[in-house]
């Protein structure tokens, strides 16, 4: 990115006006860095004067950039920081923007959801798919690689609906299956053990609310973090249900957390299939269920796919290259 550089494209270039000088310092990034990203993404080159930003390059690219920066621009508005994550953020729905239909990045714009510490919007096509379906279905399952906000934008939800009153608690479980390493060794008594592998769940509920909420809230019991087993033989009733790692969950466990939505709860199932910790051979829950549910009304499945890992950029090429070696292991074994 030059400040007031030429520009050298056979197009005349396109110029966005900002109100804010003091805001676009929040967009562009120290050192002029989100502006870089932008540019080393779409392949376009971009010069400010002012509150004046200039675009060139590419016809697409430029519209994607435009919409991106706009929508960044609104996020430094709100008092929101802007970094990498939310630029590549931006940069995803844009370019999704472009290929929709007229009239559907209006309802993209409602996919947020609005917790005690942060509003939270998608950052990628599924996520968008995902937040109107937690919203809409009482049970949902969201499927696909780590990285992509399963359980983040699950928490949320559950979170948002408690803070609106449409639930009355919330209940966040995992299977306690240990995945290559023994719990058993772990020092302290049961709680002790099981604490450190219900952390991502603690994490994201600290992501949402102030600690001391949390802290409350967990000792009025609006809160429950508790393994898989600890649902045996209760009925859940006006709560929010999340079941995470769901993919090390049996079929037996799958089908009795099921069974445990009673009158006013909603259900978010989440997993990654191609992670699955259970002993060779063991059918997995998560697996058989989504199989099982397909044609029920009122359940829905959210599949993700590489194009919605929001964590850092190599995440997205882990799991590329983990799925080609399963591909060609596939292909070995027959």
């Amino acid at each position: 990115m030059r400040s007031g550089g030429d520009n050298s494209s056979i197009d005349p270039p396109l110029t966005l006006q900002f109100e804010d000088n003091k805001l676009l310092q929040v967009l562009f990034g120290e050192h002029d860095r989100n502006l870089v990203r932008i540019e080393e993404t779409l392949g376009v080159r971009i010069s400010s004067r002012g509150n004046r930003v200039s675009l060139s390059g590419d016809e697409r690219a430029i519209c994607i950039a435009r919409s991106a920066m706009n929508t960044l621009y609104a996020r430094s508005k709100e008092g929101l920081p802007v970094d990498f994550s939310e630029v590549d953020a931006a940069l995803r729905i844009a370019n999704l923007d472009l290929k929709s239909a007229p009239g559907t990045s209006k309802n993209r714009t409602e996919a947020t959801l609005i917790t005690s510490k942060r509003h939270i919007k998608a950052r990628s096509p599924g996520q968008v798919t995902y937040i109107r379906a937690l919203q809409k279905s009482e049970m949902v399952f969201g499927i696909g690689p780590a990285g992509t906000g399963k359980t983040y934008l699950a928490v949320a939800n559950a979170v948002a609906q408690l803070l609106e009153g449409k639930v009355d608690r919330i209940v966040l479980s995992r299977p306690a299956v240990e995945a290559g390493e023994r719990l058993g060794f772990l020092p302290g008594d049961m709680r002790d053990k099981i604490d450190p592998y219900l952390a991502p769940l603690y994490d994201s509920l600290h992501d949402m609310m102030p600690a001391d909420q949390v802290v409350k809230r967990i000792a009025s019991g609006e809160i429950e973090v508790a393994p898989l087993a600890f649902m045996r033989g209760r009925t859940l009733a006006h709560a929010f249900i999340i079941l995470d790692e769901a993919q090390n969950a049996t079929r037996t466990q799958m089908k009795m957390f099921l069974t445990r939505l009673g009158e006013g709860s909603r259900m978010a199932i989440t997993g990654d299939p191609s992670q699955v910790d259970l002993p060779r051979g063991a059918v997995s829950g998560l697996i058989n269920a989504v199989e099982t549910l397909r044609n029920i009304s009122g359940v829905q499945v959210v599949r993700f796919g590489e194009q919605d890992i929001v964590r850092h950029s190599l995440v997205t090429e882990v799991v590329r290259a983990y799925d080609a070696d399963d591909r060609r292991q596939v292909i070995s074994e027959t």
